[in-house]
């Protein structure tokens, strides 16, 4: 959840520290610092709060001169936010210098341990630790304090770390953290995330568990936990500069929800050939497709809101049994795996520690693993037996969007081919289905020509304290995220619910005024959403609808309507969800907060 960069090359490192660390802000954080070495000694600036404070005291890098270095975003974990918990964190006599993302579990009693050899600790961190730890094994060998080190800790950790004895240096090493290593003519950098360093450089290694990386100005050399030194694949990243900039928008998020046409495009357009999905890189036969009895569908947050829209597309295509799982509450369910059975892992990052957690327990008990994800070259892309990209580009805004419509989109199309091969879709409603399909991104950008509306209806609801969701089948999945959504960026209490269930309690909470948002989309289920915003209207709640054009019964009995196109019904979430993007982003504009970087919340979540 934190972010790390690192340095060493030609040119001054503390601007590029401080750019890098720019790029990383949107995974969350709450104080900063930076290493250099400037000649003669490694000098460690730290600051809390933004970025903004780091660079004042630094006079923006020129007061840190020299060419190698680290730096750190903390997002605090062990201790509260300041200065002194803040990263880098250093032996006693600072000639050993660490950044760390992750958790050491282990860090009371090796604290004590060090404690007992009379190392003083200045910090509630359990990064401290791995510094004294590196300090008291260091012997003249940098890999072999660190391999030392990380025989003695358990948890997960990515590293950037400098020796005092070694200037022209900077060492990383990783375990189930991300890491990554960029190399250029003017220097080698170590970054959490490909953003960070693209300015400079598109070469980049993905390091794996317990691999060590020692980078110099000139060289890059990887070395596994025996000191062994080993190669690495060097991969060329295909975003651009411009797709990690704002480009002219106010926010990361708009932007990003702008982009989801061409995001949606991008992943369906390679995987549709003489009108047939075709996803190569699923490397299933039609015989094992056609074994398949069931299906689990695993993520966190709105990748967890995407296997619910799976659960009712993918059951309905395919007629396979899906269950969906939080990636949090997975593995301790202790989980029965039909034989037969087919994981799929949602995640943007390819990085989240709760995910990829749930991956090795179901690749254990014999499953075969798909990854949907976003990131090529993640954790998460790397240890799937078969990984299904996203392509959507990088997403800065914590608050996902075009990710989660690219995953989406990801999700229908493996429906129609499993559909297609398994003869629960009809050849005519597979053909009809292919069409829907790739209109898809031009009615999202239908949606967005409306957006004025919406922010209009939003700024008379910043003020809000509560407000609900509702909705039956998909709907419910698509309100499960409109509600996320408005909660992470505005603060706004808001809950959804099954609409079916309000009546069963939690209409008791509707009063005078409040606003109920009422998503209708499926045409057999609208009879049903109109009793139910009756319900909600007799009782006082003022209701915004989200319907399709043909769905004249909602239009009659709501307060304010938004209509999106109409479509297959197994892809009306791919619409209805704009608005609800745009609605709870414009209360965030009205509230005047940091929509990009809501409070206390990460876009990588590499901890548990």
């Amino acid at each position: 959840m934190c972010g790390i960069v690192g340095y060493v090359g030609e040119q001054e490192a503390a601007p590029i520290l401080l750019d890098g660390l720019s790029k990383l802000e949107y995974r969350g954080y709450d104080s900063a610092g930076v290493a250099v070495y400037d000649g003669n000694k490694i000098n460690v600036v730290k600051a809390k709060g933004r970025l903004d404070v780091l660079r004042d005291l630094t006079q923006d890098g020129a007061g840190l001169s020299g060419f190698v270095g680290i730096g750190h975003t903390r997002w605090a974990t062990h201790g509260e936010p300041s200065v002194t918990n803040a990263h880098p964190h250093y032996n006693q006599s600072r000639t050993i210098t660490v950044v760390h993302n992750g958790i050491i579990e282990n860090y009371q009693p090796l604290r004590e341990k060090m404690i007992s050899k009379g190392y003083e600790f200045h910090s509630e961190t359990d990064t401290e630790v791995l510094a004294h730890l590196l300090d008291y094994y260091y012997k003249g060998d940098p890999k072999e304090a660190i391999v030392k080190v990380l025989h003695r800790v358990v948890g997960s950790y990515a590293l950037g770390i400098m020796f005092q004895d070694y200037p022209g240096k900077v060492f990383a090493v990783r375990k189930d953290s991300p890491l990554i290593i960029g190399t250029s003519e003017q220097g080698n950098y170590i970054a959490s995330d490909v953003p960070a360093i693209l300015k400079y450089t598109r070469d980049v290694y993905y390091i794996d568990n317990y691999e060590l990386a020692e980078l110099s100005a000139k060289e890059v050399y990887f070395y596994n936990q025996d000191c062994e030194e080993i190669s690495k694949e060097l991969v060329t990243v295909e975003w651009d500069v411009e797709a990690a900039e704002k480009g002219g928008y106010e926010h990361f998020m708009l932007k990003e929800i702008y982009e989801q046409p061409k995001a949606v495009e991008n992943t369906i357009s390679p995987r549709i050939k003489d009108g047939r999905i075709v996803i190569d890189e699923l490397n299933m036969t039609p015989e094992e497709i056609q074994e398949i009895r069931r299906i689990y569908i695993i993520g966190c947050g709105s990748a967890y809101h995407v296997g619910m829209v799976g659960k009712y597309v993918l059951e309905k295509m395919t007629r396979i049994p899906v269950e969906v799982d939080l990636a949090s509450e997975f593995r301790y369910r202790d989980p029965i795996l039909e034989p037969n059975s087919m994981v799929i892992v949602i995640s943007q990052s390819g990085e989240t520690a709760d995910s990829l957690a749930a991956l090795r327990l179901a690749q254990s008990m014999g499953a075969k693993v798909l990854g949907i994800v976003n990131v090529v070259g993640s954790t998460i892309a790397r240890e799937a037996d078969n990984v299904m990209y996203t392509w959507a580009g990088p997403e800065i805004s914590v608050a996902t969007t075009k990710a989660y419509s690219t995953q989406l989109t990801a999700i229908y199309m493996l429906g129609m081919l499993f559909g297609d091969i398994r003869k629960t879709i009809s050849p005519e409603d597979y053909s009809k289905k292919i069409q829907e399909l790739q209109l898809l991104p031009e009615k999202i950008l239908q949606i967005l020509g409306d957006k004025e509306k919406i922010q209009w209806f939003a700024s008379k609801y910043a003020n809000a304290e509560h407000i609900f969701f509702i909705g039956r089948g998909t709907d419910y999945a698509a309100s499960m995220e409109g509600s996320l959504k408005l909660k992470e960026i505005s603060y706004i209490h808001s809950e959804a619910y099954a609409a079916g269930e309000l009546k069963h309690g939690t209409i008791s909470l509707i009063e005078d005024g409040i606003l109920t948002v009422a998503v209708s989309t499926q045409p057999e289920l609208y009879e049903k959403m109109i009793s139910n915003t009756v319900e909600v209207k007799t009782r006082g709640a003022y209701v915004f609808a989200l319907v399709t054009e043909d769905n004249q019964g909602m239009k009659d009995e709501a307060d304010f309507v938004v209509e999106s196109p109409s479509t297959d019904s197994c892809f009306t979430t791919s619409l209805s969800v704009i608005p609800l993007q745009l609605f709870g982003y414009y209360v965030s504009v009205a509230k005047g907060l940091d929509v990009d970087k809501p409070r206390n919340l990460a876009k990588s979540v590499t901890v548990e």
